[in-house]
């Protein structure tokens, strides 16, 4: 890893930033002074953003500030991910602490948990509200703490087989601090949930195949964990297995969410309804990609 492009503390915010540009440029970073500003507003804390940054340029840095924008530099420098190199990741409402124990949070996610809150929001008297709702596969907690804090559960359960990525969901969870309870449990995909009767199941589950995988950006695939992006030989390995066994979880009308890969949208469409799952529908990402799959359980599985 490239050493801290500060020796001493500069004088300005803006000697700083300048300092960075150049290993940024030699990591092959693009605009490298935008770049430099932002990773400056994303370690400052508070609500810097990289405008304020250029704005107060000219005042004199905390010492403090230097040292992180330092080491987050060295690391950007050496392609590590922007948002493990900050060690912060903003997800809806969020700011969340995320490392290389799990996946990065992509916006398009956002777009998951807004449906779920959209088919579970009481919108008239008598609706169903409460209830308990399971994030399988849950990495840093993002989809869990957001559906914690923003919908009508009782309690949200966050399933994770990593044992260091369940470590910083519950990191997470300390630093959010939910108005329900957030629990982590730790095993592989629905086994943890034996005994339980959902309201909804979410998750964004591994979706690539072993090739896609291959092609994806040196970025994901040297810093972010295989296991998370990886579905298996036909990318469909875990989907599979949730819609296979998600339905004897469910109360009767309870919903499963899943983010899915938009090249076999319509496969996978068609696995839930031969698992039985009834008003299956397929909805578009922020980019207008098929990307997530919505089922009800009509009754409940024997």
């Amino acid at each position: 890893m490239p050493e801290p492009v500060a020796a001493r503390s500069p004088r300005s915010i803006a000697a700083a930033l300048e300092a960075a540009v150049e290993p940024l440029e030699r990591a092959g970073v693009r605009d490298s002074r935008r770049e430099a500003r932002t990773l400056w507003a994303a370690v400052a804390g508070g609500t810097m953003n990289p405008g304020d940054v250029w704005l107060h340029r000219h005042r004199a840095p905390a010492p403090e500030v230097v040292g992180r924008f330092s080491e987050a530099v060295a690391r950007r420098s050496s392609g590590i991910p922007f948002a493990y190199a900050v060690g912060r990741v903003g997800f809806r409402t969020l700011d969340l602490q995320i490392d290389q124990r799990a996946l990065i949070p992509r916006p398009e996610t956002e777009g998951l948990v807004e449906l779920v809150l959209d088919r579970t929001r009481p919108v008239q008297r008598g609706d169903e509200v409460g209830g308990v709702v399971a994030d399988i596969g849950t990495g840093c907690g993002c989809i869990a703490l957001s559906l914690a804090c923003e919908g009508s559960f009782d309690r949200v359960i966050a399933v994770e087989r990593s044992p260091d990525a369940a470590q910083l969901a519950r990191e997470n969870g300390e630093l959010v601090c939910p108005p329900v309870p957030v629990e982590v449990r730790e095993g592989d995909l629905l086994a943890p949930l034996a005994g339980e009767r959902l309201r909804a199941i979410v998750s964004n589950p591994p979706y690539l195949t072993e090739a896609e995988y291959a092609g994806v950006d040196p970025g994901v695939r040297l810093f972010e964990p295989r296991a998370a992006l990886v579905g298996g030989r036909d990318g469909l390995a875990v989907t599979r297995a949730l819609l296979a066994g998600g339905r004897a979880l469910l109360r009767p009308g309870g919903l499963i969410a899943l983010e899915i890969d938009e090249r076999r949208a319509t496969e996978t469409a068609e696995l839930a309804r031969a698992h039985g799952w009834s008003h299956v529908v397929v909805r578009e990402d922020l980019f207008g990609r098929p990307r997530f799959l919505l089922a009800q359980c009509s009754r409940r599985a024997g």
